[in-house]
């Protein structure tokens, strides 16, 4: 399923340009809007193939047609970063007029239909009304979000856009479907365990994980586990960078203007604040007279320092970076992985481009505490056993899920309390390990996308007794992303190469994961761009 236009003058793959053509008005709107429509409409038809499953949700017409009228009406100067971009939510966000159903049969017993329609905006849809985002749809994902692929019991799955009997990832699987088919511009997507970088990178995409306490309405400092984050998915590291500009920019229609009100470094703590340890700080103005009333082009910092990388400037100055490389796996003592033939020429591509660009790189021997695994596992099933469920909810519940559940109400408080001390232990010293480095490099993921119902081959997905080795398939397949959100550090994937699928003739994109120092998450997005425009893609 290729990437399109639906009408011949907009161009919904570039969002950049897209954003700039409905803020001064060279497009309308309710264009842009029915352009989206018909897009979602054809990656959805059955008669044209199987459908992509990538929405679960779309907004009325009337709803649609209502928001793109008003934004079409807003004055130039009111209108906002994010002005009439269609944009979709993962169908775990409350986005008020549409059901959430968290792909689960617990909300949704008779269909994604039969889910309990949300009456107000979670804080991440608020966000996107308050930049001007036109709120378009909800997107498909795994049960409560918890898997690395975007299959439940509720409705169709979602499908890879470059080989539709695989997946697209997961959690984020509908968002990174819809953008990489051309249904959306980009998306905002969440990261708890990979779920922005998975799917990104089988749709051969650019996602960013942020660093912890970098977005505040996403920060991984509100939930229990500390993991989960809010990032953009996107084409490009341009768009990628203008996303999070969006997550980070002050608000101020919000209740909490999108202010973060904790501190997320000691006093005086430069190195957060200049991670690349060279370089001045990115130049943040306050709107001038005159200006849009969010002055985008003086208030866009990763933006900026994304264009300004084919002058030569970057945020790390002009010294080359040491990178290094890695190919090992925090789950290793658990699950033993091998790497793909197509994850390793993925790997070796971007070693190429990183070279070719003048940095310095070198095998980086990382080694991984053997407790990991377990006590990842402790943490990661929790939420599962905090829900307030029935016996007759409980058995709507795919296999895996039962199994967390079990596990989870099934552990003492004080072994949970255990492995939360032993993540945060394992966080310290890996931080300390990899200072020396300023970029580590990874493959994206370990093989090329997988089958849909692969996870639970020759099981029944409703049974428990799928659930080992699904777990296991899944720590197999991503076994270089969970780790990153343990310790908090940023991380962006993106394509570096095109290979042929282990399950058909489909050529798959495949790429590379780099890891930066905290605070770090604008020089990723350079680097990416660096990076890309040394790739043959």
């Amino acid at each position: 399923m290729q990437s399109s236009n639906t009408n011949n003058h907009i161009d919904l793959t570039d969002a950049v340009a897209l954003r700039d053509a409905l803020r001064h008005g060279h497009v309308s709107a309710v264009e842009v809007m029915e352009a989206v429509r018909q897009r979602a409409v054809a990656v959805e038809n059955p008669d044209a193939g199987p459908p992509l499953g990538a929405f679960v949700h779309v907004a009325a017409a009337e709803d649609l047609a209502e928001q793109a009228r008003k934004a079409d009406g807003r004055d130039d100067w009111d209108r906002g970063r994010w002005h009439a971009l269609p944009m979709a939510l993962k169908d775990l966000q409350e986005v008020k007029g549409l059901p959430t159903t968290q792909g689960s049969r617990v909300l949704a017993p008779d269909g994604p239909d039969s889910a309990p329609v949300a009456e107000a905006d979670d804080d991440a849809a608020a966000l996107h009304r308050a930049h001007g985002a036109l709120m378009f749809a909800k997107t498909q994902v795994p049960e409560f979000g918890l898997n690395c692929y975007s299959e439940n019991l509720v409705g169709p799955p979602s499908r890879n856009p470059y080989d539709l009997e695989c997946g697209s990832g997961g959690s984020s699987g509908g968002q990174a479907a819809a953008v990489a088919a051309g249904a959306l511009p980009v998306a905002v997507g969440s990261d708890g365990g990979g779920s922005i970088r998975i799917p990104a990178a089988a749709c051969g995409l650019v996602g960013l994980k942020p660093s912890r306490g970098a977005v505040p309405c996403g920060d991984a400092m509100s939930d229990h586990a500390q993991l989960t984050v809010q990032g953009p998915i996107a084409r490009t590291p341009a768009e990628a960078a203008m996303v999070l500009d969006g997550l980070t920019a002050h608000a101020p229609v919000l209740p909490g203007e999108n202010w973060l009100y904790r501190p997320v470094g000691a006093p005086h703590a430069v190195r957060m604040r200049d991670p690349w340890r060279n370089a001045g700080l990115d130049d943040v103005r306050d709107p001038l007279p005159g200006e849009f009333r969010t002055a985008v082009e003086g208030t866009s910092p990763a933006l900026n320092a994304v264009l300004r990388v084919p002058a030569g400037r970057f945020p790390w100055g002009q010294r080359p970076l040491r990178v290094g490389v890695s190919t090992a796996s925090a789950f290793e003592s658990a699950f033993p992985t091998t790497v793909s033939p197509e994850a390793h020429s993925a790997l070796t591509a971007g070693i190429d481009a990183l070279h070719e660009a003048g940095h310095k790189v070198e095998e980086a021997d990382l080694r991984f505490d053997p407790r990991y695994p377990e006590a990842f596992f402790a943490l990661w099933t929790t939420s599962l056993g905090l829900a307030p469920l029935t016996a007759e909810q409980e058995d709507r519940l795919t296999g895996l899920a039962k199994h967390y559940r079990r596990a989870a109400l099934n552990r003492p408080a004080t072994e949970l309390a255990l492995a939360i001390r032993t993540l945060r232990e394992i966080e310290k010293a890996t931080l300390r390990a990899w200072d020396s480095y300023d970029v580590i490099l990874t493959p994206a993921l370990a093989q090329t996308p997988r089958p849909l119902g692969w996870w639970w081959e020759d099981h029944d997905p409703t049974d428990p007794a799928s659930a080992e080795q699904d777990y296991q398939r899944q720590c197999q397949y991503t076994p270089f992303t969970s780790l990153i959100n343990v310790i908090g550090l940023p991380a962006v994937v993106l394509p570096t190469t095109w290979e042929r699928s282990e399950f058909s003739d489909s050529r798959v994109p495949m790429g590379v994961q780099l890891i930066g120092r905290p605070g770090g998450d604008i020089g990723l997005l350079a680097l990416a761009e660096q990076m890309r425009s040394r790739l043959t893609l």
